[in-house]
């Protein structure tokens, strides 16, 4: 299986950045591994959107993209559960 590249909308990052460190590394180790594994366990397709996926980590959230045919990962946003869905 070929390794997926992972690329970040610009508002994701400013996001990641403004997360507690701890929360953000592991975060970030999360998004690392999606280049092997594009589906992991306990990922759920976002219904509304074609390509768009969540990961849970704790109280947080990973929304990002797929394009199978490009091996191409986005990360769209990260944030509280609460705020993350907002706008997407």
């Amino acid at each position: 299986m070929s390794n997926y590249e992972i690329f970040w909308k610009k508002s994701a990052v400013k996001e990641l950045k403004s997360l507690p460190k701890n929360v953000a590394s592991k975060i970030i180790s999360i998004i690392d591994k999606l280049q092997d594994e594009p589906r992991p366990s306990g990922v759920k397709k976002i219904e509304k959107l074609k390509h768009h996926f969540r990961l849970r980590m704790n109280e947080y959230r990973i929304i990002y993209s797929i394009e199978d045919n490009k091996l191409i990962i986005e990360i769209i946003r990260i944030g509280h559960r609460k705020d993350v869905y907002r706008g997407i």
